[in-house]
């Protein structure tokens, strides 16, 4: 039977579709020694498909794990500068390759998988679904900060947020522990929510990717999800929305 070509590459263990589509687009992806390009189809018991001139190899067993990032770990299976990386976190032979990712200076919860098709599900923004987060900020919030959050922020690259979910849980010091849920995952963003509101972050713990919970994990401490949590996390999410991004105004005035 014929498939998109991202598909059948998301299933062999190649990344989200939507990664997938990059390699196509790149032009690294052949199907019986003939270029391909997006929206080609073939048939995976039958067609010969390459990538960068290595054979595709058949769907490996799926493999579920969640992974407590620490601090100072890239999410990435390999980096060029040789900083650690999530995958040398966890010993378990095959592809895994990281499902919502975190940056370099933030830590909690990472799902490793080399399901292609849970991964789109995940990291669309169009699915909207949601990640919870505890956030350490500088400074005791005050109401209108805190609702500017749950209302959405321009950031400094004209993206606008979307309504946050966001409460103080304590006060730490001068400054205070809030719960932060998004359901979106737009570069550094509640860094930069922060930054616009006048609140500095200066801790980030993902506890929670949709109905997958950090729990007692501990940093680089891994376990391979139930049964139950598989299920759960391929469950529709919200129906897709169309993105928006804020644009300032046009005028003719001179000043």
């Amino acid at each position: 039977m014929e498939e998109r070509l991202q598909k059948i590459l998301a299933r062999a263990g190649y990344g989200s579709r939507r990664s997938c589509e990059e390699l196509i687009s790149a032009g690294r992806v052949r199907v019986n020694g003939q270029a391909v390009g997006l929206g080609d189809k073939a048939n995976a018991a039958k067609d010969k498909i390459t990538v960068d001139g290595r054979a595709v190899k058949q769907a490996e067993s799926l493999v579920y794990v969640a992974l407590y990032k620490p601090r100072g770990v890239i999410s990435t299976v390999s980096d060029p500068d040789l900083r650690p990386a999530v995958r040398d976190l966890v010993p378990v032979e095959g592809t895994l390759y990281p499902v919502g990712r975190l940056d370099f200076d933030s830590e909690g919860l990472v799902l490793m998988t080399n399901d292609g098709d849970l991964a789109n599900k995940l990291t669309h923004p169009r699915y909207e679904h949601e990640k919870e987060y505890r956030v350490l900020v500088a400074k005791h919030p005050d109401p209108e900060q805190l609702n500017l959050w749950r209302r959405g922020v321009v950031l400094e690259d004209g993206f606008r947020t979307g309504p946050a979910g966001v409460y103080v849980v304590s006060k730490q010091g001068k400054g205070a522990w809030l719960d932060v849920t998004l359901k979106e995952g737009h570069k550094r963003q509640i860094r930069e929510m922060g930054i616009q509101t006048g609140l500095p972050v200066a801790r980030i713990v993902r506890v929670r990717i949709g109905e997958l919970r950090l729990g007692s994990l501990k940093p680089k401490e891994w376990r391979f999800l139930t049964t139950q949590e598989v299920e759960a996390l391929h469950k529709p999410g919200a129906a897709p929305k169309p993105r928006t991004t804020y644009k300032k105004p046009k005028t003719d005035r001179k000043e």
